[in-house]
């Protein structure tokens, strides 16, 4: 998991088609021609139209009420499930279309900051089990493969040199650290690296009751919400490392501008083909205390105490994630977006266990990266891809991934209960599927159809409150958050000295105007949405047309699964 902090970027490219040959190839122009019928829509109706089926060229149909003025929003979007798969896109309003510009922009998403990066491509490791052949220091005397043979019983004041991750960068580079068993519970044992700063060190009472959130309220709610994990030292523990290496992963001045790791679990220490050769065990590893910044930027007793829970929540998920699909199902580690989807989810899941004894404070805790990913990403959706299988996901996409999954869970649940909401999350781990089979598979919708909704949802699910007399469809809505309220009331209450700042206002824009003067560009990536717009009708306003191209003025290929989605929201 990731601190948060990045900075942002904008590059231009341009779409350039060619043959097998090398040879350029005529882009077939998108244009309106006779024949193309008007579409006609109730209030609350929604259509996603193929711009392939009609040569780009949508028609709204005229306003028939000479008294009530039309509203609609439209969602250019990329309904394909093959990962980062993307096009540029323009839409523009008024008939005839007179030719496009030569070039239009491409945005694309901003380089992931180096922690980003990390934990990325250790998901994408476990996915596709390709484990580094590590290089690294000669291991301390005793050692033999990997730190010692993991004990069958831990207790307070064991020791034990643990083999862990050391280079952000450079998958084949590790250190040895022995650390101290300092907690010891029922279903967790923390041990702290005995180099760890003294002025950071958590007493024994704090690490204590750490340990007790770890064992009565978050190990449960994970393994109740997705199933169990492994137990390959057959200790019945999962081990919680606090080492100076995770702090170290990071410079002082990456730590400072574009965030640090907090922590994170790796499938190496539990896949079969690897274990013996790692720690041979469950094991989650964060940071240490460092208010002194000696090892990296500061991080006092109280930001570990607040951060590492949530953290191991999130990875605590990963962890059982691995054990259900590869350990238990010989499959392949489920896919970059929708696993970190998943574990967001668990963060959020995390935090509605303390809302339910009526503690909003930690509550906080638990949603406030969630919210703040989010934030970002609805403040520019274009560049972003939901189905993603690069390594790249950025705090915006990760905002997107929760947000889906979030949805999936409100509208796939038989009721709003948090036993009904396990059900589904269960079965989602609990599967050799993957991606967006696993999602098809679990829902009984195609993945079109429930993106699609997804994306009309980020704006109108709680719309009630800015255009009375509107009511969302019910597969348009989240049941669990209204979005408009809560950012103002979440950035009051939820942002500490020192964190980032929440949105106040509702992030997501939705510029409205006639629609015949739409003339929008941008990008459309797998699952996501480009922009969103309104096209305002007026009392027997004349039917508008519009033309949905790719940037250069040409048709949108179909491998990208062009939609524009129109909803009629008055």
């Amino acid at each position: 998991m990731i601190g948060k902090g990045r900075s942002h970027a904008m590059l231009w490219a341009v779409l350039v088609t060619l043959a097998c040959n090398g040879d350029p190839v005529a882009p077939t122009p998108a244009v309106c021609h006779a024949g193309v019928q008007p579409i006609v829509l109730s209030v609350g109706a929604d259509t996603a139209i193929d711009p392939l089926a009609s040569m780009g060229c949508v028609i709204i149909a005229a306003n028939l009420s000479n008294t009530d003025s039309a509203e609609y929003l439209i969602v250019p979007q990329a309904s394909t499930t093959t990962p980062d798969n993307h096009s540029s896109f323009r839409l523009v309003g008024g008939a005839p279309i007179v030719g496009a510009p030569p070039v239009a922009a491409l945005f694309q998403a901003p380089a992931p900051s180096p922690a980003e990066q990390f934990h990325d491509r250790l998901r994408l490791m476990e996915q596709q089990g390709s484990y580094p052949q590590t290089a690294g220091p000669p291991a301390p005397a005793g050692v033999v493969g990997l730190a010692l043979a993991p004990p069958a019983v831990i207790t307070v004041g064991d020791q034990r040199t643990f083999k862990v991750l050391a280079n952000i960068s450079n998958s084949t580079i590790f250190s040895f650290v022995p650390a101290t068993a300092q907690s010891v519970g029922a279903h967790v044992a923390i041990y702290v690296d005995n180099s760890a700063p003294a002025a950071g060190r958590l007493t024994t009472p704090e690490l204590d009751a750490m340990r007790d959130v770890f064992d009565t309220l978050l190990y449960p709610v994970d393994v109740g919400a997705f199933g169990s994990e492994s137990d390959i030292d057959h200790n019945g523990l999962v081990i919680v490392l606090m080492s100076n290496v995770i702090n170290q992963l990071v410079t002082k001045t990456q730590c400072q501008t574009s965030g640090y790791v907090s922590g994170f679990f790796f499938g190496i220490d539990i896949d079969p083909s690897t274990r013996t050769a790692w720690n041979n065990g469950e094991v989650f590893y964060t940071i240490v205390g460092d208010p002194d910044s000696l090892l990296s930027c500061a991080h006092p007793v109280s930001q570990v105490k607040r951060v590492v829970p949530v953290t191991f929540v999130h990875e605590f998920q990963h962890m059982i994630s691995y054990n259900q699909h590869v350990l238990l199902r010989g499959g392949n580690g489920e896919v970059l977006w929708l696993n970190e989807g998943l574990s967001h989810y668990a963060e959020e899941r995390g935090g509605r266990a303390f809302l339910q004894a009526g503690d909003s404070a930690h509550f906080c805790d638990y949603v406030r990266g969630d919210l703040y990913n989010l934030g970002q990403y609805l403040m520019n959706p274009g560049p972003y891809a939901l189905v993603n299988a690069s390594g790249s996901g950025s705090l915006a996409q990760r905002g997107a991934y929760w947000a889906f999954v979030r949805f999936l869970v409100d509208q796939f649940t038989t009721d709003t209960t948090l036993a009904a909401a396990d059900f589904l999350t269960r079965q989602m781990v609990g599967t050799s599927n993957t991606g967006t089979d696993n999602v098809q598979l679990r829902i009984g919708a195609a993945f079109a159809t429930v993106a699609r909704r997804w994306a009309f949802a980020n704006w109108v699910s709680d719309l009630p409150d800015s255009l009375p007399g509107y009511t969302a469809p019910a597969t348009m809505r989240y049941k669990h958050w209204a979005f408009r309220s809560a950012y103002p009331v979440l950035r009051a209450l939820c942002t500490p000295t020192g964190t980032a700042q929440l949105p106040d206002p509702f992030p997501l824009n939705a510029p409205g105007g006639p629609g015949a003067a739409i003339n929008v560009s941008g990008t459309i990536y797998a699952g996501s949405a480009g922009t969103y717009q309104r096209a305002l009708q007026a009392a027997s306003g004349a039917q508008f047309t519009l033309l949905f191209s790719d940037g250069n003025g040409s048709l949108l290929q179909g491998s990208v699964g062009p939609r524009l989605n129109v909803l009629r929201i008055r």
